[in-house]
């Protein structure tokens, strides 16, 4: 694992809504801007003039289970002393949607969801290009571009996709959640995230 491994996917994938939003049309569509954010939900103004926003917080982090760990073993330059292979992490997202005029937060929720079901696997490619794209991004946009940059070369030598699965939390647990995280509800889905190996050809989605 490297140290910006949970900025490299929240980033991606903020990235990802932000790109499908305006290849939707959605900001003409609701007339307005529409903003993409990756803050704790508690930290979101919540009022009559609230923004159409999507909101994408990461609320946990929980070790991943079911990979062998033969698919991400390297060698050195030797050839002879295996590299350690990346800790393996699945992380949990809470996608909300804001909008203070009827039907914004659910259009929003309804395009982010289409939008993510289309490509539930992102490849090493669109990986790398989404990270790239973020550190041009400038100054309190996107990643700083100096620590991208080890980021890229660590997927250079474990390349890995993506995989996005959609959870279904009953009304209890997301009502459990909103409470632990002292926000007004808003309407969210759940997202579980996890990284495996690249497939061999990889290419981008």
């Amino acid at each position: 694992m490297h140290a910006l491994h949970l900025a490299s996917v929240t980033a991606v994938l903020k990235h990802r809504l932000e790109n499908g939003l305006v290849e939707c049309g959605i900001p003409g569509a609701i007339g307005g801007d529409v903003i993409v954010s990756t803050l704790p939900p508690d930290r979101i103004a919540v009022t009559s003039e609230e923004r159409a926003q999507l909101n994408l917080f990461l609320y946990q982090a929980a070790p991943q289970t079911g990979l062998t760990g033969t698919g991400w073993r390297r060698s050195d330059d030797s050839g002879r002393t295996p590299l350690m292979p990346p800790l393996s992490l699945e992380l949990f997202y809470l996608l909300t949607a804001y909008g203070a005029h009827d039907y914004q937060p659910e259009i929003l929720l309804g395009y982010a969801l289409q939008w993510l079901h289309q490509t539930p696997v992102l490849g090493a490619a669109s990986i790398r290009a989404a990270l790239s794209a973020c550190a041009e991004a400038g100054a309190g946009r996107g990643l700083p571009k100096a620590l991208v940059e080890p980021t890229l070369q660590a997927l250079e030598t474990f390349p890995v996709e993506m995989r996005l699965c959609l959870q279904f939390l009953s009304l209890e647990e997301m009502s459990k959640l909103w409470s632990a995280l002292q926000a007004r509800y808003r309407p969210s889905l759940v997202y579980k995230v996890s990284l495996a190996p690249a497939k061999a050809g990889d290419t981008p989605v």
